[in-house]
């Protein structure tokens, strides 16, 4: 399905991409951010209780929980069972109170208050995979990194821009082949895009404002 196709230019694929996004609804911690919550812990958080959930019930449960507390200390105040009440109902609501918690009593303690942008750290606490260490480094701190969702991978797989098995290996394959200027953006950009265009199972092709550089990579059927 792939014919002839032009060659890859990533820079004009991502400006067609932010127009045909621009009528739906933000990323989540994007979203977030525009909101005004833009702590490196806020982020970390949301993205912990936005994981195998809907962007619309992620959003509206980091919500509740930041207008009770917004701190890592007034957070740690709160018991679990608060906490997961908050969150509910974000997928595995009661696993996600416990490692919130511990990640709010472990800032409060040992840092200051305040979650310092250190990606290892991040990625110590229980709960916390790339994806959302980067999404708070990127996103709260400003740092250059490619966060990858389940989005972001299958549209550049699909692209034949990279080819991965794994959202943690396309970011390896992203890093070497992305310019810098593009590593936040890519998935403020493909999440949406991946939802609403080139969709999981019969991607909007016909409507594609990219299709002309889309390798259509494993795509059987579209709309």
């Amino acid at each position: 399905m792939s014919g002839a196709k032009k060659p890859f230019d990533i820079h004009d694929m991502l400006r067609r991409i932010e127009t045909a996004v621009a009528p739906y609804p933000k990323a989540a911690m994007f979203e977030l951010a525009d909101l005004g919550y833009t702590s490196a812990f806020e982020q970390l958080a949301a993205c912990i209780i936005s994981i195998r959930t809907y962007d619309e019930v992620s959003l509206l449960a980091a919500q509740r929980l930041f207008k009770r507390a917004r701190t890592p200390a007034a957070l740690a105040a709160l018991d679990e069972a608060e906490i997961d009440k908050l969150i509910y109902p974000a997928t595995f609501h009661d696993r996600k109170a416990a490692q919130i918690r511990a990640i709010a009593q472990a800032v409060a303690d040992e840092h200051g208050g305040e979650l310092p942008c250190d990606r290892e750290l991040m990625l110590s606490f229980a709960g916390v995979g790339p994806k959302c260490a980067n999404l708070a480094l990127g996103v709260a701190c400003g740092e250059s990194v490619i966060s990858v969702d389940i989005h972001v991978h299958r549209v550049t797989n699909r692209w034949g821009f990279v080819k991965t098995n794994t959202p943690e290996r396309t970011i390896a394959a992203l890093e070497a082949v992305l310019p810098k200027e593009h590593w936040i953006t890519i998935n403020r950009l493909l999440v949406p895009f991946g939802k609403h265009i080139c969709t999981g199972s019969m991607p909007k092709c016909s409507t594609c404002p990219v299709l002309e550089y889309c390798r259509q990579v494993r795509v059987s059927a579209h709309r």
